[in-house]
């Protein structure tokens, strides 16, 4: 009867047994953190007396001293000079939501510097991402001494060189991959620089602007205070951009989140109000799929200055009416997606989500193109492949070229599609197949490219090995981009498939990692009280998955929206679950089922009362899995009075 039960999605990877030391344990009794959740953060490298005491310190502990910044002293030094001679400063950055929230904060810094700070946010479809000639440009002609760029500026050797032909200085503040033909700035404010001892090199744009801003603060006003008052902005920045949530970036989300909750700026008050979130509840899955999305919509289908703005907004009037606009072009940038995504699926072969057995509709995601690069012309070519015309639903039809192979060792497709979403695209694609991809919008002559990566591919080092075919690249191991003349198309496509060939074969299934292994009958709100400690949660540092063993399906049935909601009985009482984006699991479970789940624990206030909820990733026959059998057997012994409760205790934490 258990074969013809609901199959794993996954391959559910368990913990390796752990015991923590007896230090290690007083530490966390001290802290007030119960051993099963000091296991959890322990597997998770913070696995000493020192570690897990910073972990849990004030977040202010946990930043750096920004002098120690690659060319800290010349940034200040160029800075103040501005400032004694009353220059007007453009402050460029990049029109994502990380290059977006680095300009807010560097503006409003070099404001309280007394700094004419002009901001600049490029055209994603004129100029591209990099340094531009149309910002050298515009500086000549407003009389602009001095451009500071955010998030980007590291490629930029051309633009560089430009503006010092012309008399305009240029300082790059940046965190993406450095060539080692680097531009000429005044300074190269970049972690990633080879040379670079600043201790936290996972900053990302926005952070390393927060890390500016309190340098300047710090140094020219002895108000270094005054920048911390910016860590909403730096956090914004630090999940649209899918950093991890560790060390310095966790301080920064910590204060952000802190900062956000009690007293949101004018702008982001006002993007909540209008996707009706309350600000007192907000985390960081709130900033990942409601504020950082409506702030990279401007710049896909939009303006880009408009979100500029929005998080330069002094009233709640001025916020309101832009917010508006951020929301509008958000919708538009939902139905583009939707509409492009469908396409690329179908020419690249690929099963949408909900119709494959079991595969899961993924949330959008929320990162943005890093490719640095400008419009170019080249000879025109028509690329091979199979081609897909596809109805949009928005009136028009679209080809998209792609090498039609679903078990390709990476996904590429060009075509007819906004270059505003092939980002989002690239990244869907690659978490629905577990491999790179990269996704093209044609321009005419050229193509601009997203990548997006798979763990394994650091796409950094697999376009610069391709940089005789690109005009242009950027970016870091795990998101990137370019421009390449349409007719070298299919001789990228041949060397990069080849390049991610030569890295890991993707797994047939997917691996499901597991954090912790209970009997049902352990789980409680104390338990998800105590891994709600190890918060805030996102990359790097992921919500807890529990495997929640010996359950009984009570209830089971299709919910609206193409999910499933179950009643799952253990030994005294009921949980409730929910399977998002999994409509089938209701043709594939019957009543009186016993079934083992790896979900994350959450919690729901329903009519005044709290109940505990599993958010369902996964489903198994229970002991279906040999350590699942392992952890049930263990419970059986105990509640048998055959194994001692010392062994009870360590068994979830060392053993599952």
């Amino acid at each position: 009867m258990l074969a013809l039960m609901v199959e794993p999605r996954h391959d559910w990877v368990f913990p390796e047994p752990l015991r923590l030391s007896p230090e290690l344990r007083a530490a966390a009794s001290s802290l007030g953190l119960g051993t099963v959740a000091a296991t959890v953060l322990a597997r998770r490298g913070v696995d000493d007396v020192a570690s897990m005491t910073t972990f849990f310190a004030p977040p202010r502990a946990a930043l750096h001293d920004p002098r120690r910044l690659p060319d800290a002293t010349i940034l200040v030094d160029r800075i103040a000079l501005a400032r004694d001679r009353a220059e007007r400063v453009m402050v460029f950055g990049d029109f994502d939501a990380d290059g977006l929230t680095g300009l807010a904060q560097l503006v409003l810094a070099l404001t309280m510097l007394g700094v004419d700070a002009v901001p600049y946010v490029p055209s994603r479809l004129d100029e591209g991402h990099g340094l531009s000639m149309a910002a050298v440009e515009r500086s000549v002609r407003e009389g602009i001494s001095l451009i500071v760029t955010v998030d980007t500026g590291s490629t930029s050797v051309g633009e560089v060189a430009a503006a010092a032909e012309r008399g305009i200085d240029v300082v790059i503040t940046d965190h993406h991959h450095v060539p080692d033909d680097r531009p000429a700035a005044v300074a190269l404010v970049n972690p990633q620089r080879a040379d670079s001892t600043y201790p936290e090199r996972r900053l990302t744009g926005s952070g390393v602007a927060f890390t500016v801003a309190r340098l300047l603060l710090r140094e020219l006003v002895d108000a270094e205070a005054e920048a911390l008052a910016l860590a909403d902005l730096a956090a914004i920045g630090t999940v649209s951009d899918v950093a991890p949530i560790l060390g310095e970036n966790r301080a920064i989300a910590r204060l952000g989140i802190e900062r956000m909750r009690t007293a949101p700026r004018p702008g982001i008050a006002a993007l909540l109000a209008r996707a009706g979130v309350a600000s007192e509840g907000l985390d960081l899955e709130t900033v990942g799929f409601v504020i950082a999305p409506r702030l990279n919509a401007a710049g896909r289908v939009g303006e880009a200055l408009d979100a500029a703005r929005l998080l330069l907004a002094q009233t709640s009037e001025e916020a309101a009416e832009l917010a508006v606009t951020l929301e509008s072009a958000n919708l538009m940038r939902r139905d583009l997606m939707r509409a492009a995504l469908a396409e690329t699926r179908q020419a690249l072969g690929l099963t949408p989500p909900g119709e494959a057995p079991g595969q899961l509709e993924l949330p959008e995601p929320v990162e943005e193109s890093v490719v640095h690069a400008a419009p170019a012309a080249a000879p025109p070519d028509v690329s091979k492949g199979h081609e897909a015309p596809v109805s949009t639903g928005l009136a028009e039809v679209r080809v998209v070229h792609a090498q039609a192979d679903p078990h390709a060792p990476a996904m590429l497709a060009w075509g007819d599609l906004p270059v505003g979403i092939i980002g989002l695209i690239a990244g869907r694609v690659a978490d629905e197949t577990g491999r790179p991809a990269v996704i093209g919008s044609d321009l005419g002559d050229v193509i601009r490219a997203s990548c997006r990566g798979d763990g394994r591919l650091d796409l950094a080092v697999a376009l610069d090995a391709c940089s005789d075919l690109l005009i242009r690249h950027g970016g870091h191991g795990g998101a990137a981009g370019f421009e390449i003349p349409r007719a070298r198309w299919d001789a990228f496509a041949e060397r990069f498939l080849r390049l991610a060939a030569e890295t890991a074969p993707p797994a047939e299934r997917a691996t499901l990692p597991v954090d912790l292994a209970l009997p049902a009958s352990m789980v409680s709100y104390d338990l998800l009280r105590e891994l709600g400690r190890l918060g805030p949660f996102g990359t790097g540092n992921p919500e807890p998955l529990v495997a929640v063993l010996g359950l009984t399906v009570h209830r089971v049935r299709a919910a609206n929206g193409g999910h499933t909601q179950l009643v799952l009985r253990r030994e005294r009482d009921v949980l409730d679950g929910i399977a998002f984006g999994w409509a089938d699991l209701a043709d594939q479970v019957s009543e009186g089922d016993r079934v083992d789940v790896v979900a994350r624990l959450t919690s729901r206030a329903f009519g005044g009362l709290e109940t505990m909820q599993l958010e369902v990733r996964d489903v198994s026959a229970s002991g279906a899995h040999p350590r699942a059998a392992e952890v049930l057997a263990r419970a059986r012994e105990r509640s048998s009075g055959i194994v001692g409760p010392e062994l009870a205790v360590a068994a979830p934490g060392a053993g599952a």
